[in-house]
């Protein structure tokens, strides 16, 4: 029995991406945080995956000098690829087979979820923010959409009837014209080619009658004939034969040569005889054709074009008619619906408001816990005047990090750290949607207690999914559970960008530098004591280390 592929991601590879010539990139499930100085290129990463997700692809992400850029994500054996060439040709693949991007982006997105450096800014969105709330009472609100979506068609329907009388009836008299002609035609699919066919046919009957007339000549009625031929040759052999089996065999098969010959002579006999062309046959012919170049020149430039044309007049016609009929009645259907879809979505505004609370209640624990101990968080439902499409209220999260202040839109009240810690939030309680979830800085803003309890929580986070955090912090890198490096050096004149897998003295060195710019022994002990921190919270996982401990880009 084969094995599933691993979840998550477990090897990237990159060719020709920005500062990058080559990287191979062996990654493991939990915590992985990458850093680096200002400008090594830790964003990279990012943008590598990003582009395995379809995002949209800029040719000055080539490397300079070279023709084209590659990019590939393995889960296990399973690859998805995408490839982009300084003439703005994009290609993708799925396990070696070309996909469409937008292909390649649904099978990635359901893998993949990227939290982009100012991702966090989609929360400021109503729409977005009524999305969150909305996945706790799908059920609900596709009954409503059912709802909606069939009051909106009758009332379409209704409108339709109240526009001028007038253009009702000409639009019936047209369709009925357009219908009728169609019809009256009776055409066939893939009857235009045949008619071709047999139009030439009729026009030549002269040439093809004179030359049967021809081929039967030489064959049969000349005075020196291939039949005449071969019965002599079948009469030469008739004594020798009886003498050798050989000859007996082919004096069988000139026998089948001359039944053949005689055969064909028949039909050419019959073909030779029409000489006559059939001027009926001829002008019914081409009148057919004529027909249909007219149908054709009017609705469409291939007869499948003309059919698919009746087909929805047909169907045009008889909503229409429909409607005349029902007119006296779909006003009444129209104001049911409506009914209906107001009680609908009173059903959905209760299903909602039954669930803000717990959910504004499990997103404020872990605000909280993300050094916000003051927060307040909740969903205000406003009743719209009458019910739109996704119901009859503006779902909006009101938020305020500080004490005594009152709640205010996320939009007015949240700093660019907070929003993001906000997100982070989100993405605990109601999941990431994917075995993978990878922070750009999603650190923006924050220090101290506040990237500690930051920290924690994606480590949390990592309990469940594979966490990728691109980031500036130390108190973020050093509760990861692989600590990659990103660096940018000069080999020949080029720059070039390497990724290295930290241990021991130089992910404690790395975790010096990020806490204050240099290695000094305040600075290592510092880093010591946030690794032991790290490390004490996390005894309880156990996780085979990779087999790499350099991954050197080239």
């Amino acid at each position: 029995m084969s094995q599933r592929p691993p979840a998550h991601l477990t090897r990237l590879e990159i060719r020709n991406l920005a500062t990058v010539k080559a990287l191979e990139l062996d990654l493991r499930g939990g915590f992985s945080a990458f850093t680096g100085e200002t400008g090594a290129g830790k964003s990279i990463i990012v943008d590598a995956l990003g582009l395995l997700l379809g995002s949209r692809a800029n040719t000055d992400l080539i490397r300079s000098g070279e023709n084209d850029l590659l990019v590939s994500g393995f889960w296990g054996e399973d690859a998805l690829s995408r490839k982009l060439t300084h003439q703005g040709r994009s290609s993708a693949r799925v396990d070696g087979e070309v996909v469409s991007l937008r292909e390649l982006a649904d099978v990635s997105q359901s893998r993949l979820t990227i939290h982009w450096q100012h991702s966090a800014q989609s929360l400021l969105s109503a729409a977005n923010q009524r999305a969150l709330l909305d996945q706790l009472v799908a059920s609900d609100l596709a009954t409503y959409h059912a709802a909606y979506r069939a009051w909106q068609d009758a009332a379409g329907r209704l409108e339709r009837l109240r526009t001028s009388g007038r253009d009702r009836a000409r639009q019936l008299d047209l369709l009925r014209f357009q219908v009728g002609e169609l019809a009256e035609a009776a055409l066939q699919a893939g009857e235009e080619e045949p008619l071709q066919a047999e139009l030439v046919r009729l026009s030549n009957v002269e040439a093809i009658s004179s030359g049967a007339a021809g081929a039967l000549e030489l064959l049969s009625d000349g005075e020196v004939s291939a039949a005449g031929l071969i019965a002599e040759a079948l009469r030469a052999l008739n004594s020798p034969a009886r003498y050798d089996e050989v000859l007996a065999q082919l004096q069988g098969e000139l026998g089948a040569a001359l039944d053949s010959v005689q055969a064909v002579a028949g039909e050419l006999r019959s073909v030779a005889e029409d000489r006559a062309p059939d001027p009926e046959a001829l002008e019914a012919v081409e009148g057919r054709l004529g027909l249909i170049s007219k149908l054709r020149g009017k609705y469409g430039p291939a007869l499948s074009d003309v059919l698919a044309f009746q087909v929805e007049a047909e169907r045009e016609l008889a909503a229409l008619e429909t409607d005349e009929h029902d007119a006296g009645s779909l006003e009444a259907e129209v104001d049911t619906l409506r009914a209906r879809a107001a009680q609908v979505a009173l059903s959905l505004r209760a299903a909602r408001q039954q669930a803000a609370a717990p959910l504004a209640a499990d997103l404020l624990r872990v605000i909280r816990e993300l050094g916000m101990p003051h927060a307040r968080l909740e969903f205000e439902l406003r009743p719209l005047a009458a019910p739109g499409p996704h119901g009859s209220d503006d779902v909006s999260i009101r938020f305020t990090a500080n004490p005594g202040e009152a709640l205010g839109d996320l939009a007015e009240t949240a700093s660019g750290g907070e929003l993001s810690r906000v997100m982070l939030a989100i993405s605990t309680v109601l999941g990431a949607g994917t075995p993978s979830v990878v922070f750009d800085e999603v650190d923006a803003g924050i220090g101290g207690a506040a990237a500690l309890a930051v920290a924690g929580q994606l480590a949390r986070l990592a309990d469940s999914r594979q966490v990728l955090v691109v980031t500036h912090l130390a108190q973020i890198a050093a509760r990861a559970d692989w600590h990659f490096k990103v660096e940018k050096d000069v080999e020949a004149g080029r720059t070039v960008s390497r990724v290295r897998l930290l241990s021991g003295p130089e992910r404690l060195e790395e975790i010096a530098r990020m806490l204050s710019g240099n290695t000094s022994e305040v600075a290592l002990s510092h880093a010591r004591e946030l690794l032991a921190a790290g490390e004490k919270s996390a005894t309880d996982k156990k996780k085979p280390k990779p087999s790499k401990t350099s991954l050197p880009v080239s």
